[in-house]
């Protein structure tokens, strides 16, 4: 449970810091599920790449930190994680805004490297954390 905790905080280092390499290398190689959390539908599951991520994030990565995180071993090869991930973001506009959801996640042992399998993004305040754009509904 440790292990993967100090994995969900090397995740968002590398996601503040745009090495979608790393995060691309977290992620489940069969694919991730993903719900965010502007009310929108679930996200089909993908293989995550890395022109993927440079594509969704052209605006910045904002700086988000993890707080509060608690990880349970379904077994031994599934841990459940949940915490809140807060910062600030871009607006769309050329500014930053407050950002502040709860994150539900599922990391899976896989090739003897945790991996994420599952993300859901909940708001946790200022109404809507994400503002939907057209790339939020391609494959």
């Amino acid at each position: 449970e440790k292990e993967v905790i100090a994995k969900v905080k090397t995740y968002w280092v590398a996601r503040n810091s745009a090495d979608w390499s790393s995060v691309v290398a977290m992620s489940s190689s069969t694919g991730v599920l993903n719900t965010n959390s502007d009310g929108s539908f679930h996200k089909p599951k993908t293989i995550q790449t890395v022109e993927d991520w440079k594509n969704q994030n052209v605006g910045g990565t904002g700086v988000v930190n993890v707080h509060a995180p608690e990880a349970y071993e379904l077994n031994d090869d599934t841990v459940f994680v949940r915490y809140y991930a807060e910062g600030v973001v871009p607006d769309g506009n050329g500014g930053i805004k407050p950002y502040r959801t709860r994150v539900t996640s599922v990391w899976i042992n896989e090739k003897n490297s945790w991996v994420i399998k599952t993300m859901h993004f909940s708001s946790a305040a200022y109404g809507g954390t994400h503002q939907t754009v057209a790339s939020d509904f391609e494959d």
